[in-house]
């Protein structure tokens, strides 16, 4: 039995159910915001056209898009003027884990991976 794209992208829902990750902010105005990558992706920035809008000066209006591949996250660059740093390195384009630091101007961020409910890693 052949599995057609549809169920691959349940598939892959299925397992994101499972394992939730989050991206939250560690630092400054915003400290301790959460937001769930609940979707295919998710842009970061100061522009009101961003699914997660952070107001401060440092970061681009679409400084950063958060998706997934397959069933892992990733980070990627929009272009920005400051650029993403993770864990401390310039990054176009990266695979996210658990516990990593992103830095988008003065802006640090924490990506957290939740497996089933309530359980932190």
């Amino acid at each position: 039995m052949a599995l057609d794209r549809d169920s691959l992208l349940r598939g892959d829902e299925a397992q994101r159910q499972l394992q939730r990750t989050f991206v939250r902010v560690e630092s400054g105005f915003y400290e301790g915001l959460e937001w769930p990558l609940d979707r295919a992706s998710t842009v970061i920035g100061r522009g009101r056209t961003a699914d997660l809008v952070l107001s401060e000066v440092t970061i681009s209006r679409a400084h950063a898009l958060l998706g997934f591949k397959g069933d892992q996250p990733f980070v990627q660059d929009l272009g920005s003027t400051n650029g993403t740093l993770l864990n401390g390195a310039h990054e176009q384009q990266a695979l996210l884990r658990d516990g990593d630091e992103l830095r988008m101007g003065r802006l640090v961020l924490r990506i957290l991976v939740r497996q089933g409910e309530g359980d932190v890693h």
